[in-house]
């Protein structure tokens, strides 16, 4: 039979355990609230701008307006922006994010990737040390967005993207991140960020191009697009630290209950072992007491 004292450290041990997990939980949750308000006033607003985007880029194609940001040529030189977290306690919400990175490395841009094409600019401390380890080609890192996470510290990051895109330095930039549903989903997605992609006239997710402009078309390009994209990198953001604090919440609430279910067996071990310990006492006292009267 296991020993009393070793079950009793091991119940407090998994108690002070939980307590932090139970602690992290409602830390969590706090930051989950303040964060979910932001995404959810964001989400239209940021989806009615990609429309109209998406139907004023569409439009620039028979005009004699140059759009710099959907500039299609072949994709030689990538960019990816891996969108983690900066501390881990949060299940699979990095490692997936990792998965996808390493997918996107041995299929989609493995030529690439070969020549030296393939460069990672990672947000969130969890990419950037993983990446590194893989000895893949990083740009320097943005870990301290979340530090201060703001529209105004986010768009210099975007914008530093977009004039490397516009002076040819990129062919293609992807963003990988988590995107967050509710506070136990999060989906991973890897979506397009530049060139900007158009769609086709006939097809189900068109929209309508007549929009009248003013005060001209020249100045919507140059105002719109260019705040559109930096809108549409702020919400990838702000979709990945939304959906960390789900996972984290979810992750400590599943160790908390792990926890509480430890503790409950541990104690069914620890009365069964000190039921067998009384038992083996009143046997030897019984058998010392037999033994003098014989």
């Amino acid at each position: 039979m296991a020993n009393l004292k070793a079950i009793r450290i091991r119940i407090a041990s998994v108690k002070s355990t939980k307590q932090i997990t139970s602690a992290m939980k409602m830390v969590s949750a706090a930051k989950l609230r303040r964060a979910q308000d932001k995404i959810v006033r964001l989400r239209p607003y940021a989806s009615k701008l990609h429309e109209i985007f998406v139907g004023l880029s569409q439009s620039l194609a028979d005009s004699e307006i140059e759009n710099v940001y959907g500039r299609i040529s072949p994709p030689e030189k990538i960019l990816i922006v891996v969108i983690t977290s900066n501390r881990g306690l949060c299940g699979g919400f990095n490692a997936n994010v990792m998965k996808e990175a390493r997918k996107l490395v041995s299929e989609k841009y493995f030529d690439q990737f070969n020549k030296g094409n393939l460069t990672f600019l990672t947000i969130g401390k969890k990419g950037y040390d993983y990446l590194k380890k893989q000895m893949l080609k990083l740009l320097p890192e943005q870990n301290k967005l979340f530090n201060n996470l703001t529209f105004d510290n986010v768009a210099v990051v975007a914008e530093a993207v977009m004039v490397e895109f516009v002076a040819g330095e990129y062919d293609r930039v992807e963003l990988i991140y988590n995107q967050f549903k509710n506070a136990a989903v999060q989906n991973l997605t890897c979506e397009p960020f530049l060139p900007v992609e158009t769609v086709t006239e006939g097809t189900n997710n068109s929209v309508p191009t007549d929009y009248i402009y003013e005060p001209t078309k020249e100045d919507i390009v140059k105002e719109l697009i260019p705040k559109s994209l930096k809108i549409q990198f702020y919400k990838a953001v702000l979709d990945s630290f939304v959906a960390e604090h789900g996972a984290r919440m979810t992750a400590m609430h599943k160790a908390t209950d792990n926890a509480t279910s430890m503790i409950r067996d541990l104690t069914l071990l620890y009365n069964k072992a000190r039921q067998a310990a009384i038992t083996n006492q009143i046997l030897e006292v019984v058998g010392g007491a037999e033994a003098l009267n014989g």
